[in-house]
């Protein structure tokens, strides 16, 4: 590691200390100092244990607002260090996890780690391939056993995927932007067909009718799809009979 990658590790480390504990100091932290010595207080090889036992040997305490942040670490098994913070949001990013605090997270330590890129990818792929847990919260599975759970994380068979690329959509879409679009060119050449000039009146009228062929195409591919519509659920009804 040289001078310059330890000096970025260290300023992700001070980054990280210096935001927790501005969380803390709008918190009771009591209760969650309560929170921590109950989850020691479960079996060992449950989630709620192992995470207590990870705070411990950190000298960390669950952080306000961020609990399930915690359970992420230790059920993905990566480190609290400041490389494997960027690996979770990596992680959580491909998991689905597409919160403003993740994004942030994640640029600004791939900012600072670039020859770390492939690693981060790859944490991405992992992530979209494992089941979703971004919802996951300490409350509902600290007494489930880790292995378990990791093994329902890691081993997950999704559901069929949609198509990334909705053709009816990106047509719709296409149809309302031609009509706004040759709407607003016929309305700006609208007052140049008025003129007494002809470089004005040749100048504007093309584009006026282009604008109108534009609109209207634009209304006849929302017709098409309002038609194919009709027809789909017309299709569907005799086959339900």
């Amino acid at each position: 590691m040289n001078i310059f990658q330890s000096i970025a590790r260290r300023i992700i480390r001070h980054s990280f200390h210096l935001s927790v504990w501005t969380i803390e100091q709008f918190y009771d932290i009591a209760v969650y100092e309560e929170k921590t010595r109950q989850l020691a207080e479960l079996p060992e090889g449950t989630l709620g244990k192992d995470i207590a036992n990870c705070l411990q040997r950190n000298g960390l305490r669950i952080v306000p607002g961020f609990e399930s942040h915690d359970l992420k670490h230790v059920l993905l098994d990566y480190k609290m260090t400041p490389v494997d913070e960027i690996r979770l949001q990596a992680f959580m990013l491909g998991n689905g996890n597409h919160t403003l605090a993740s994004f942030a997270i994640f640029i600004f330590g791939a900012l600072f780690l670039p020859e770390l890129w492939r690693t981060f990818y790859q944490d991405f792929r992992d992530g979209r391939h494992a089941r979703p847990i971004s919802t996951w919260s300490i409350e509902d599975f600290a007494h489930c056993q880790t292995a378990a759970l990791r093994e329902a994380v890691f081993h997950y068979a999704p559901p069929a995927k949609q198509p990334l690329i909705d053709a009816s959509r990106i047509a719709r879409t296409g149809a309302y932007t031609a009509i706004l679009l040759g709407t607003f060119g016929m309305l700006f050449c609208l007052p140049f067909l008025f003129s007494s000039s002809m470089e004005d009146l040749v100048g504007a009228g093309f584009p006026f009718l282009g604008g109108t062929i534009i609109a209207g195409s634009g209304l006849i591919a929302l017709s098409n799809l309002a038609s194919g519509k009709k027809k789909e659920a017309a299709r569907a009804a005799v086959i339900s009979v």
